[in-house]
């Protein structure tokens, strides 16, 4: 299935209403290769994460460390590199974004240092200064979606949210909460 076909097929999954999905093909047809240049630099991390999802828990754990996202391939994909620390303990994760001009859509992909690389990828685009991206994932033995929520408070600021849905999107649970914020001045 190629990028557009699953994104289309997550539109559908998730049941936005029209507007929404309007949003989601001017994103697939509009240049998104520059959406997350707002992001390269240095960034302190905040980060709260639901311990045990999908299992009704309220048990939320604390991180606090770095970001460091590079350009890498002239702005067409970007690393992101996390390092937080936390009572639960230490996180060490790599995001390689990768923009398919075709598609004109991102493919996010997650890899940590506990498990390696964690298919499959998100895939979506940026739409009035938010970013959305969804995939579908085995989670405990069942298949979920997954969205994950970009947005920019301030220039200085970025919030980093992801639910999952077990439900075929007609309820989510928030499971991450990421804020960025800027530290090395730089735009």
């Amino acid at each position: 299935m190629n990028a557009q076909a699953l994104a289309a097929a997550l539109v559908l999954a998730v049941g936005m209403s029209l507007a929404p999905a309007q949003a989601a093909t001017e994103t697939l047809q509009r240049d998104g290769s520059h959406d997350f240049d707002f992001e390269i630099g240095t960034w302190r991390t905040e980060l709260t994460r639901l311990k045990h999802p999908l299992s009704g828990s309220h048990d939320w754990v604390r991180y606090s460390g770095r970001s460091v996202v590079s350009k890498v391939w002239g702005g067409s994909a970007n690393l992101v590199e996390l390092d937080v620390q936390g009572p639960s303990g230490h996180l060490q994760a790599l995001s390689l974004r990768l923009y398919d001009p075709r598609a004109h859509q991102w493919s996010l992909n997650y890899a940590n240092a506990a498990i390696g690389l964690a298919p499959p990828p998100t895939i979506g685009g940026f739409a009035n200064n938010r970013g959305e991206f969804y995939d579908r994932e085995e989670f405990a033995g069942r298949w979920i979606l997954v969205r994950l929520v970009i947005t920019r408070p301030d220039p200085e600021t970025a919030r980093f949210e992801q639910a999952f849905s077990d439900d075929g999107g007609r309820t989510w649970e928030t499971n991450w909460i990421a804020t960025d914020t800027r530290v090395d001045g730089a735009a």
